[in-house]
């Protein structure tokens, strides 16, 4: 009864942030306007609507308000396999180096042209995510395949990447192409689109699907791969398969909103808080929790140095680094 209480209450708390997060920019937009907005368009009545408030609302506000609800479900979700799968509280999901090859991929679309309009930064940030996903399993199954192991291929590939990107900035790009990189990379939901909003939410859920049939897997695995060999898992076949399944998730959410970081470090610790630690009960906690913290960034971002838009990914890091201090006192204190 308490769990679907929580659940409940969390859609309802996310429903209530993207309504309010709608209202809030410099256009006065009042939750009238978005009630009406909505049952327009979905054809449940026919009111009258200034076209620029309709504008407004179904074009710009409520795609991005969904894709950042998508991104915090989505960036916590693999927050939570990093961390069951390589039993360390600190692992997120850029840990594997999927930011730092998107961020290569978008510089090289939009500083060097490679691919140009087939590609667009988008389709370069997740060609180069894969690149550096497939870069990391490469050196991690050269050297053994441990956990310890992925997580220190994960840190050569970061590396890698990023000096890729500052090299090609450094060398081919001017002041212009400079600024807008740069601003892509700290993350931003200017101009998303309704088909953003679809394939950001289709791989969430295809995400979420999986994890939560491997729920019992995932609990397994925060015991140990002894433990879960014992019960009958192919402990490095489901491996694989999860950490392909957060390389997409990842790949797919940096593609279209740039790098986000420690929503995926930060929220699978506040959902256990609430939730404890069974994955059957964490992931959906986790989205539902991560899906509101980015909503509420995004809206303040957006509003707190109005015009200008704050990046979210600034936005997040300003509360992560504080949450992230935290948990390592905790661990330094537990020990």
């Amino acid at each position: 009864m308490l769990w679907t209480l929580i659940v409940l209450g969390g859609f309802a708390a996310l429903a209530v942030s993207i309504l309010i997060a709608v209202t809030l920019g410099p256009a006065d937009i009042s939750p009238v306007n978005v009630r009406d907005v909505l049952l327009n368009h979905l054809g449940l009545t026919d009111v009258p609507v200034r076209v620029s408030k309709n504008a407004i609302v179904w074009e710009e506000r409520l795609p991005r308000a969904l894709v950042a609800a998508a991104c915090g479900a989505g960036l916590g979700i693999c927050g939570v396999i990093m961390q069951s799968l390589l039993r360390n509280p600190l692992a997120d999901p850029f840990v594997l180096g999927i930011s730092s090859g998107a961020s290569t991929g978008a510089v090289i679309v939009g500083v060097l042209g490679v691919g140009g309009a087939a590609l667009g930064l988008s389709g370069g940030a997740f060609l180069g995510s894969l690149v550096a996903f497939g870069l990391v399993l490469l050196l991690a199954r050269m050297s053994g395949g441990s956990n310890d192991r992925v997580i220190l291929a994960g840190v050569a590939s970061t590396q890698l990447f990023s000096a890729l990107t500052s090299f090609v900035i450094f060398a081919f790009a001017d002041s212009d192409e400079t600024r807008g990189v740069m601003f892509w990379l700290l993350g931003s939901l200017e101009g998303v689109r309704w088909d953003d909003v679809t394939l950001c939410a289709i791989v969430v859920l295809a995400g979420a699907a999986v994890c939560l049939y491997f729920a019992y897997v995932l609990d397994a695995f925060s015991f140990g791969d002894d433990v879960a060999a014992s019960l009958g898992i192919a402990v490095a076949k489901v491996r694989m398969l999860l950490l392909v399944v957060t390389a997409l998730i990842t790949a797919t959410l940096v593609s279209v909103a740039g790098a986000i970081g420690f929503v995926g470090l930060v929220l699978p610790h506040a959902a256990r808080f609430l939730v404890g630690p069974r994955h059957s009960r964490l992931v959906p906690a986790t989205a539902l929790l991560g899906a509101v913290f980015m909503v509420w960034v995004d809206a303040i971002s957006r509003v707190a140095f109005a015009p200008t838009p704050l990046p979210v990914g600034v936005g997040t890091a300003l509360i992560g680094v504080p949450a992230f201090i935290v948990i390592l006192s905790r661990r330094r204190s537990v020990r």
